[in-house]
């Protein structure tokens, strides 16, 4: 089976993705060593990323390509996992303990 990308989608979740990390269209762009017209056309779907620039973008947000393609395949869970161990590799012991207990409370 043969499926396209949704290109909207994935412009929507880099802007999010951008966003949540307080950058600008500039910062990515200079990040990620393109224009800044190229990172708003990404993100307003008038341009295809290519795979390079998915990548160089995906380092520069500290995500993942599967994690900005998560809701457009059918293992999404596996992306969402592998974010959120991610996230918590940048925290120490009582942090990861506070959390543990949030996820155990929800």
């Amino acid at each position: 089976m043969h499926q396209e990308i949704d290109y909207a989608r994935l412009g929507l979740r880099i802007k999010e993705a951008r966003q949540d990390k307080g950058l600008t269209q500039d910062n990515l762009a200079e990040m990620v060593s393109c224009n800044t017209s190229h990172i708003s056309n990404i993100e307003n779907n008038h341009t295809k990323v290519s795979l390079n620039v998915l990548l160089a973008i995906a380092n520069a947000l500290n995500t993942s390509i599967d994690f900005l393609l998560s809701d457009q395949y059918g293992n999404s869970a596996l992306a969402l996992d592998n974010a959120i161990l991610k996230a918590l590799q940048g925290c120490d012991d009582p942090k990861k303990q506070k959390i543990l207990k949030i996820i155990e409370i929800l």
